[in-house]
This record gives structure tokens, C-alpha cells and sequence, in this order.
């Protein structure tokens, strides 16, 4: 028996089979937990639907959901209290800015460029833990996925790391908040990953393999290694912890200056 048996919980973001959010699913569905997965197009609903037989009989609930859209996440959340009853925890992996808006320099940024990142990127946490509350009625844990490029510079991430800072932000403000409600906010700083998104940065797939040379581990990040720690976040293990940035990264994170052979 897993250690998130009994534990339902709503996973949005999910791609592909590299994406984060997919590696996420597999761990907690291997640990028992019972899933609601959620899809933006069609082109998603193909690959969701496609992948989540792998769950087996974890995956309760495939639905539609923008989280823009107040609309859809309503429906969304009635149907969860359909067939889950409950949320015990939410995975929000969710991203996006405009192409233009990375590639550019960063004092080139549009003003809707801006806007648009930091209102999907980072405000629909927001919404993602405030339509998630009601449904929290034992408490619960609520988790995001962020980057390096919130804290340091990172070429070609631009406005995105500004928009992770934000969402690093929320995730304190949403833990202090939520807090006496028994709900847990925190974030997990996952290193580079060949995801489609990540694929459509300029340059990414060097910073890619370069990781392995200077990180501590000298290996690059999994996505199952990411999703074990969330199922970990997810879990009554973590339950002293709370606005929390976790770095997932092979140690990447700690590494201070590059020095060659002498």
C-alpha cells in the first residue's frame, strides 16, 4: 500500500509523457492516490486520454479546464466534488509566455507580454487554490513548479523568471493564509527538463546538457525525480512544510562558479 492511499487529489498541466506534470502523476498515482487530470485543447485532451490508462484505475476525472477562465474552473471543481467528494492536495503546472516576449531582451518586454505571463504563470495559482479550498475540508497541500530563472538571470527566460518570482511570492502569501486551514502551499524548483515548453527556448537544450558537467549529482534532472518529491509534498510526510521553495536540480542550484582542470 502507498504512502497517499486514500489521498485525492487534481493535477493540471499535464502534456505529454515528458512533461513534469506527467511524472507527477505517475509517482503519486503509483503511491495510490486517485486523480483528476485536466486538459487547455484538443490536441492536450489527445495525449492526456492517451497516456492515463499507464495510471491504471487512478485517474478518476479527465475534464477540460483554462484557469483563466472562471467559468471552466467552476465546472471543473463540480465535477470533482462528483466524483472525488474531496481534494487532499493540487499540482499547478502551469506556464506560458509569449515567444517574442523571450527571445527579445527583457526591456523590450510588452505590456500584454507581461501581463499575459504573470497572469498564467503566476495568478492562476491564485485561482487554482482559492476554487481548491472549499474541497480542502481536512486540510491538503497545494504545489507549483518553478525555475532558477526566479532568482538569477538565465538567458532567453526573461519575462518567464519574472513571472516565477511572482508565483514564488504567492506561494509564501498562499501558505500564510491558508495555513490555519491545515492547507500547504509550496513550490518545487525543478532543474532543466526536455519538456515541449522548455524545447521552444532559444539556447535551452545547451544549458541542458551542460548541467551534467557542473552540477553536484553531474547528471540532469528526471521528471520522476521531480514527481517523487511531489508525491513526498503531497503526503503526510511533508506535513510540517509550508512555503516552501524545494530545489530539485541534482544541486545545480548551489553551484557558485565554474572553474576548469588546472
Amino acid at each position: 500500500m502507498g504512502f497517499l492511499e486514500g489521498k485525492k487529489g487534481l493535477i493540471y498541466g499535464v502534456r505529454n509523457q515528458r512533461s513534469i506534470a506527467w511524472g507527477c502523476a505517475q509517482s503519486l498515482a503509483r503511491e495510490g492516490a486517485e486523480l483528476a487530470l485536466t486538459f487547455l485543447g484538443e490536441r492536450e485532451e489527445h495525449d492526456v486520454r492517451k497516456l492515463s490508462p499507464e495510471l491504471g484505475d487512478a485517474v478518476k476525472l479527465i475534464q477540460g479546464c483554462d484557469l483563466t477562465q472562471p467559468d471552466q474552473v467552476e465546472a471543473l471543481h463540480t465535477a470533482i466534488k462528483e466524483s472525488l467528494g474531496q481534494l487532499d492536495f493540487v499540482i499547478h503546472a502551469v506556464a506560458f509566455a509569449k515567444k517574442d516576449d523571450l527571445s527579445n531582451p527583457f526591456v523590450q518586454t510588452s505590456a500584454d507580454g507581461f501581463a499575459l505571463a504573470m497572469n498564467v504563470s503566476a495568478y492562476t495559482l491564485v485561482a487554482a487554490a482559492r476554487a481548491a479550498e472549499p474541497l480542502m475540508t481536512e486540510g491538503g497541500s497545494i504545489l507549483t513548479l518553478t525555475y532558477l530563472g526566479a532568482d538569477r538571470v538565465i538567458p532567453n527566460y526573461n519575462v518567464m523568471g519574472v513571472a516565477k518570482a511572482a508565483l514564488e511570492s504567492s506561494v509564501r502569501y498562499l501558505a500564510s493564509e491558508l495555513g490555519p486551514k491545515k492547507i500547504r502551499v509550496n513550490a518545487i524548483s525543478a532543474g532543466p527538463v526536455m519538456t515541449l515548453s522548455a524545447r521552444g527556448i532559444a539556447g535551452f537544450t545547451g544549458l541542458y546538457k551542460a548541467i551534467a558537467d557542473v552540477a553536484p549529482l553531474r547528471k540532469a534532472t528526471d521528471i520522476d525525480e521531480v514527481g517523487d518529491t511531489a508525491a513526498f509534498l503531497c503526503s503526510n510526510l511533508s506535513r510540517g512544510i509550508t512555503g516552501e521553495t524545494l530545489f530539485v536540480d541534482s544541486g545545480y542550484h548551489i553551484v557558485g562558479m565554474v572553474t576548469g582542470n588546472e
